[in-house]
């Protein structure tokens, strides 16, 4: 299952990891955004103990959204050692996905 991310855990669970950690900022009203939610479930499962796989909703925590200069959703934010290494925004095919977290592991 996909992990939920927060304004409050990002520094932690993201900022202070060192896996490879993709995260889908989106919103319960953003129809391309509910459409990547199962693509996430997948990833999240398929790389479970390899990469971290969660969701960020962009309404309940906008701290996160801010400092990245999220405009639009869904966005694609993934990070390596606390670093971010790609940001990728609108709705994206679970292989385009796969080979960025892939280039990172």
């Amino acid at each position: 299952m996909a992990q939920e991310f927060t304004d409050a855990t990002f520094k932690t669970e993201v900022l202070g990891s060192e896996k490879v950690t993709l995260i889908d900022l989106w919103a319960e009203w953003c129809g391309p955004c509910r459409m990547m939610t199962p693509v996430i479930e997948e990833l999240s499962t398929e790389y479970a103990g390899r990469a971290v796989i969660g969701k960020l909703n962009v309404d309940e925590n906008p701290e996160v959204p801010t400092n990245y200069n999220v405009r639009g959703i869904p966005t694609f934010l993934i990070f390596k050692g606390g670093e971010l290494k790609e940001k990728v925004v609108g709705a994206q095919t679970k292989k385009f996905l796969q080979d960025k977290i892939e280039a990172l592991l």
